[in-house]
């Protein structure tokens, strides 16, 4: 019997030989690999790069990764795979100023550097020291980032974790931001046509103030910012208020908005405390007439900075709120799941939200049910008055809930109004923490809390608003950063290489070309918003009853007559009555406030729907909600292929569109009928359902679905008990079944 490897056998000679020599073996198998670049943006220069460099993928804690170059520029951090991607070239939703392997530099919030396994923040300090072994990016529209420098040479790796860390986090002057090195070319498209209102020009604020039917008066003496140089060029105050230059340095109340009925809304900043209390008051009571003057002689004022929270409580909240969403791994995700929305409701953001929400309706009260003027103060006029204000104004005129004058609203309240977005956004990454405090991310919450309670009253989607939350970062507009009209005014004349002929032009955020193409463009409209209809002009509208409160006393009451008589002496006599009892703060406690604005609310409630009249929010607990786009659109964990709002949206979208095919029929077989179709709507809704529709996940437009399955790493205690459960029911099944068949 033959025995196959018996003990005693003796081992062969290998027989092979081999005539190629092992140096000949490497060149063959590993030609030199060629250095790939990123493609760059005219101005965009190339510090420093390394290679090999491994971007882990959140998975899970397997360390899986693709390998790639990584570079640093004056405009981002850049990965370019070794490996060819086809999802950049498959992608509708693209922007073309950065790709998912790119973080612009002001898109970084934090650098964690992994020591012998020990994660640390990385401060200024940590620098000098030894490169980690790996580098760790928190970006500020809350992805993540993990690159290995572990297989690197230490040279490259030291320098590109310095470059990095140097760009990103050290303190810079403005200058060295990309936008003053950009050398992109305006669109054609956004210089032929401008629809969006800057207000920067008196005819930009005469052409509001028209619209609004405000009886106000145009500021033009702050051209040059010889009144102040933290107000704008141009705005509007009340007629009633004299000579400006005598009250420099102090507040002015600003209008923002006027009421069909009259009464309108103003907003100015606190006096310095420097001041005497007797002056204090003194200025203080100019103001409130000068405003109670506008319309019936009332007015309500409201210090912002006593009602809501401070700007370092909204930093703080938002900090703790974010971290739940800057998700590394999938294990941390699924281990923090059991505490998640204890842990969200716990850092107060929502709760911020919700007080910003209710101030607003409070502000719609006065000016819709009382027709009273109302005039909102803080220490600076520039943060929470424009929270206010522009949720005020969104509630009650429909055009701020178009596109074109949300973003009009936004350059009104926020650009022109003076927010300083340099310091609140942290563009520069000033040491002083107290300047930062996302106040606009803030409103845009609130914001999208209205959109999500209301959505065919907004011509909008949700989509724009995330897309407007991240390019807030981007350092590439004009728009979001600078502090004040002067300090854009000076920084742009001081870096222009031709000074002395003009400025330097910096596009705007509102030219949107300059990011998405016109595809892309067609995800920021709302395809189920209900547009106004427009009557013909043979249609004679309905009379329209007045106010009761204008109803109550003429409406020259309040003007001087052309004879001197019995009525101008009993309206002088009515202005003394009230001058004391109109010209009022908010009285009361928080509760009953809120019992008053509940009432309000419900009454409104029960009124005919009407998405081009007054909207206000629901605000109980379950009604605000978390923006699920911005913040869970890269945690993969949390898609719902086929499912989410996007689903909702196409099934939507196809009912839509086959209420549009019958409409057009209709029109068809009535040839009397010379209307003019809209084909807006198709073109949404072939955009939303492209491709196969059914298998987008919910964070789409954002992230694709991945070829690649996601276990949840359940306690054990629980997969027991589903396990159990499994094996009862199907034991059920059985025996159900057993009965049937006797």
């Amino acid at each position: 019997m033959l025995s196959l490897g018996s003990v005693g056998a003796k081992s062969t000679k290998p027989s092979f030989v081999s005539y190629v020599t092992p140096e000949e073996i490497k060149l063959e198998k590993e030609p030199p690999k060629k250095l790939k670049h990123p493609d760059l943006l005219p101005g965009e220069v190339e510090f420093c790069s390394a290679n090999p460099i491994l971007k882990y993928t959140q998975d899970d804690l397997s360390q899986r990764g693709v390998f790639g170059t990584l570079f640093c520029t004056n405009f981002r951090i850049t990965f370019i795979s070794d490996e060819k991607s086809q999802e950049e070239t498959t992608k509708t939703f693209k922007n073309k100023l950065y790709g998912e392997n790119d973080i612009p530099l002001m898109f970084v919030d934090h650098i964690y550097g992994v020591y012998d396994e020990k994660r640390k923040l990385i401060t200024g300090a940590l620098v000098k020291n030894k490169y980690p072994s790996k580098i760790i990016i928190h970006c500020k529209d809350l992805r993540v980032f993990q690159f290995c420098l572990t297989y690197t040479k230490e040279e490259d790796a030291k320098k590109i974790f310095q470059g990095i860390a140097h760009h990103c986090l050290e303190e810079k002057s403005l200058k060295c931001v990309f936008a003053f090195s950009y050398t992109g070319t305006p669109s054609p498209e956004m210089q032929r046509k401008r629809e969006t209102i800057l207000f920067d020009s008196p005819e930009d604020w005469t052409q509001e103030m028209k619209r609004t039917k405000a009886n106000c008066r145009l500021v033009t003496e702050n051209e040059n910012f010889e009144l102040s140089q933290r107000l704008p060029k141009y705005f509007v105050i009340p007629s009633a208020l004299g000579d400006l230059f005598s009250y420099q340095g102090k507040g002015f109340p600003i209008w923002c908005w006027s009421h069909y009925s009259g009464c309108a809304l103003f907003k100015a900043s606190l006096p310095p405390v420097t001041q005497e209390d007797g002056d204090f008051q003194k200025h203080f009571d100019i103001m409130i007439n000068a405003v109670a003057h506008n319309y019936l002689y009332s007015a309500k004022t409201e210090d912002l900075s006593e009602s809501l929270p401070t700007i370092q409580d909204i930093q703080q909240s938002y900090n703790k709120f974010k971290q739940f969403f800057l998700i590394e791994n999938s294990t941390d995700f699924w281990l923090s799941d059991m505490k998640w929305f204890s842990s969200l409701e716990s850092s107060g953001w929502l709760d911020i939200i919700r007080q910003c929400l209710q101030k607003a309706v409070e502000v719609v009260e006065c000016l819709e049910k009382d027709n009273t003027n109302v005039l909102i103060t803080e220490e600076e006029g520039t943060d929470l008055c424009c929270v206010i204000s522009s949720l005020v104004q969104i509630m009650l005129d429909p055009y701020y809930r178009t596109l074109m004058g949300f973003q009009s609203l936004v350059q009104k309240e926020w650009v022109a109004g003076c927010h300083a977005f340099l310091d609140r956004c942290n563009h520069l990454h000033q040491k002083d923490k107290e300047c930062y405090s996302p106040v606009f991310l803030l409103f845009l919450e609130c914001v999208w809390q209205l959109v999500q309670q209301h959505s065919p009253a907004f011509q909008f989607s949700e989509t724009y608003l995330t897309v407007l939350s991240d390019s807030v970062h981007m350092p590439v507009f004009s728009t979001f950063l600078f502090n004040s009209a002067h300090h854009r005014e000076s920084v742009l004349k001081a870096e222009s290489p031709l000074a002395q002929s003009s400025p330097l032009s910096c596009p705007t955020v509102w030219d949107w070309s300059v990011q998405f193409d016109s595809k892309a463009q067609n995800y920021f409209f709302n395809p189920l918003y209900s547009e106004k209809v427009k009557h013909e002009k043979a249609v004679r509208k309905p009379h329209k009853l007045k106010h009761q409160r204008q109803l109550s006393l003429p409406s020259t009451a309040f003007k001087t007559p052309f004879k001197k008589g019995f009525f101008k002496d009993e309206t002088d006599s009515l202005k003394k009555m009230l001058r004391v009892k109109r010209l009022s703060r908010w009285m009361g406690s928080p509760d009953s406030t809120a019992a008053i604005s509940r009432e309000f609310y419900e009454s409104w409630q029960q009124r005919p729907l009407d998405y081009h009249g007054l909207l206000l929010p629901c605000l109980d607990g379950p009604a605000v909600r978390v923006w699920m786009q911005r913040y869970l659109r890269w945690i993969p964990e949390v898609h719902i292929l086929g499912g989410g709002s996007v689903a909702v949206m196409t099934k939507l979208m196809e009912l839509l569109s086959q209420v549009q095919d019958l409409k057009r029929v209709l029109e068809q077989r009535d040839s009397s009928q010379a209307a003019k179709p809209d084909h807006r709507p198709y073109i949404q809704h072939r955009l939303l359902s492209f491709g196969s529709s059914g298998r987008l996940p919910s964070s789409f437009p954002f992230a694709y679905s991945r070829n690649r399955s996601f276990k949840p790493i359940i306690p054990t205690g629980l997969m027991q008990c589903l396990m159990l459960t499994d094996s009862l029911a199907s034991q059920e099944d059985e025996a159900s079944s057993f009965v049937s068949l006797v």
